[in-house]
């Protein structure tokens, strides 16, 4: 069964939401860093999940591989032109 950030990370990249992508990247890896740095708790498990979550959503990234805006942003732009 897919995890929850699995389908979430599936859906911005259907929506090629590069940028929504990186946001939750970057609140996960925040997150690990918070709980890297508690004291006085066992997070390892959390910490563990947390970078789970990361590999997925950078697998995500990964699949928009083209520029930021988009895949074939210019190339619509200019076949639009010369129609």
């Amino acid at each position: 069964m897919s995890s929850a950030i699995e389908l979430i990370v599936d859906g911005y990249a259907r929506l090629k939401d590069r940028q929504s992508l990186e946001d939750l990247r970057m609140h996960r890896r925040r997150l690990a860093v918070d709980l890297k740095t508690r004291t006085g708790f066992d997070c390892r498990s959390s910490i563990v999940q947390v970078e789970q979550d990361i590999a997925a959503i950078e697998a995500g990234l990964e699949s928009l591989s083209g520029p930021v805006g988009g895949e074939g942003g210019l190339e619509q732009g200019t076949r639009a032109n010369q129609v």
